[in-house]
C-alpha cells in the first residue's frame, strides 16, 4: 500500500519512558502507566498528530529494540515504512521534559548505545497549529493486522495478545435492540449448558451484564444446577404469570431480580427451569414462549438459550425462530456429532430462514477428555465447509462437573471461549 509521507516524528526509548519528538521539533515526554506498554503509548501519540495534520506520519523510535519506522495514516493505519535507510537528521527539540536540561534525541540515544553525530540545527519551526481539546477516547483502534505487524518490529503486544483484545472488543459491543443465540443438538450430555454458560459470562464480563441465560428446557434442564442461585426460588413458570406486570409502563428495572439468578462474578443473569418436575408439568406454548420473550427483550441485550432435546416442541422451534445465531456443541465424539450434523440437515429442510440459520450456525467441539486434539481435529474437520465456523474447546476439568465459573478455566480454555463468543458476535 502506498502512503505518502508529509510528516516524520521520533521517539527515544529507554524503559518504560520516552522522548517523544513533534514534527515542529517539540520534545515530549511520555510515560506508560501501569499494565501499559510504552510502545503503545508512543504509537498513540504519533496516531494523534496524524489526525490533526490529516497526513500520514513516519515514526522512527530507537531503543532496546534497535532502530524501526512504521507509517501511520490519519485514519489509525499501520503500514510498514519503504525506506529502509538508516536516519542520520535526528532533530532537537526545543523544549526540554520537566526536570532535565535541553539536549538532543542524539543525547538521549548516548545511554542505549553509539549513535550518529548530531545534525545541524534545522530551520525555525513554524507556528504550531492548535490541537483539539477532544481526542478519541478509544485507546485501542488498533486493527489485528496493524499489531500484529507492531508486534513484529517490536512495537507492541504478541499475536496472541493482539487477538485477544480483538475478540475483547468483538464481544463488548452492545447492538441496538436485543441479540439471541440458541444453543442446539438433539443429543443430552454434549455440552450446552456449559456452553450456554460460557458464552453469558464472556458476553457479560466484557460488554457490562444485562446478559440472559434461559433454560428452555422441557426435560430437566440443569442450568440452574450449575449456577448460583439469587435471594429467591423461582424459575421461568413463576415469570409467566408475572410477565404482564413486567410489561406494563410502570414497571421498575429492578422487578426482573425477583425471577432470575444473578452470578455475581461472571455478571450474568440465569432463568432456570424446574428439573424436578416432569415435561408434561412445565410445557409452554407458542404464545407463552412469544410473552416470555417480550419480556427479556424489554429488559436484556442479549439472550443465549440453552435448549432442550425435544426438537418437536413448540418453545424450542419457537426459539430458533427468535433467535439471530445458532452454536451447535459437540463433544470429540462419533455420536454427538452426528446428532449436530442430523440437525444441521434437518433446519435445512425446515425453511429459507432455519436453512440460513444452518448454514451460518457454529459448531464448538470440546474435548471432554485428555486425550490430545486429534479426535477433536477430526470431528472439527468434518464440519468444516458445511457452516460458518468451527471452533475447538481444550479439555479443562473444570467443565467437567461442578459449578461453571470463568474464572475458575486454565487461561487457553478462557481464550478458547473468546473465540467462540467472537465469532457469535460476528454473527450478530
Amino acid at each position: 500500500m502506498s502512503v505518502d509521507i508529509a510528516l516524520r516524528v521520533y521517539a527515544s526509548v529507554t524503559g518504560p519512558t520516552a522522548i517523544f519528538t513533534t514534527p515542529e521539533g517539540v520534545g515530549e515526554p511520555l510515560s506508560a502507566p501501569a499494565g501499559e506498554d510504552i510502545r503503545q503509548v508512543i504509537v498513540q501519540r504519533a496516531a494523534a498528530e496524524a489526525r490533526q495534520a490529516a497526513t500520514a506520519v513516519e515514526l522512527v523510535t530507537f531503543g532496546d529494540h534497535g532502530e524501526h519506522r512504521i507509517l501511520i495514516d490519519s485514519d489509525g493505519g499501520i503500514h510498514r515504512a519503504k525506506s529502509p535507510e538508516p536516519v542520520t537528521e535526528i532533530p532537537r527539540f526545543t523544549e526540554a521534559p520537566e526536570g532535565k536540561e535541553v539536549g538532543t534525541l542524539a543525547q538521549e540515544q548516548e545511554a542505549l548505545g553509539p549513535a550518529e553525530a548530531p545534525a545541524p540545527e534545522p530551520p525555525a519551526p513554524a507556528p504550531p497549529t492548535r490541537r483539539s481539546f477532544i481526542e478519541d477516547a478509544d485507546t485501542s483502534v488498533l486493527s489485528l493486522g496493524g499489531r500484529a505487524l507492531l508486534a513484529k518490529i517490536g512495537l507492541g503486544p504478541s499475536r496472541a495478545q493482539a487477538e485477544r483484545l480483538a475478540g475483547e472488543r468483538l464481544v463488548s459491543q452492545h447492538w441496538a435492540g436485543c441479540r439471541t443465540a440458541a444453543v442446539v443438538n438433539g443429543k443430552g450430555g454434549v455440552g450446552k449448558t456449559m456452553t450456554t454458560a460460557m458464552l453469558a459470562a464472556v458476553f457479560a464480563r466484557h460488554g457490562g451484564g444485562n446478559v440472559l441465560a434461559w433454560d428452555n428446557n422441557d426435560t430437566r434442564g440443569t442450568l440452574g444446577w450449575r449456577t448460583e442461585q439469587g435471594l429467591y426460588d423461582t424459575t421461568v413458570r413463576d415469570l409467566l404469570p408475572a410477565a404482564s406486570q413486567l410489561l406494563a409502563p410502570t414497571a421498575e428495572i429492578s422487578g426482573i431480580a425477583r425471577f432470575v439468578h444473578h452470578q455475581r462474578v461472571d455478571r450474568y443473569d440465569v432463568l432456570r427451569s424446574n428439573p424436578e418436575l416432569l415435561a408434561t408439568h412445565q410445557r409452554i406454548e407458542r404464545t407463552e414462549f412469544d410473552t416470555l420473550m417480550s419480556v427479556a427483550a424489554r429488559y436484556y441485550r442479549l439472550v443465549f438459550f440453552d435448549s432442550g432435546n425435544d426438537e418437536s416442541a413448540e418453545r424450542w422451534l419457537r426459539m430458533v425462530d427468535s433467535s439471530y445465531q445458532l452454536v451447535i456443541p459437540t463433544l470429540a465424539a462419533p455420536e454427538p456429532a452426528e446428532s449436530a450434523a442430523l440437525l444441521l440437515d434437518a433446519l435445512r429442510e425446515r425453511d429459507e430462514r432455519s436453512r440460513d440459520l444452518a448454514d451460518s450456525a457454529i459448531v464448538v467441539v470440546t474435548e471432554s477428555e485428555p486425550r490430545g486434539p486429534a479426535a477433536a481435529e477430526r470431528i472439527a474437520d468434518g464440519f468444516r465447509g458445511t457452516v460458518r465456523e468451527v471452533l475447538r474447546i481444550p479439555f479443562d476439568p473444570a467443565l467437567k462437573s461442578g459449578p461453571l465459573r470463568f474464572d475458575s478455566l486454565r487461561r487457553a480454555t478462557q481464550d478458547a471461549w473468546l473465540r467462540v463468543a467472537a465469532a457469535v458476535a460476528s454473527g450478530f
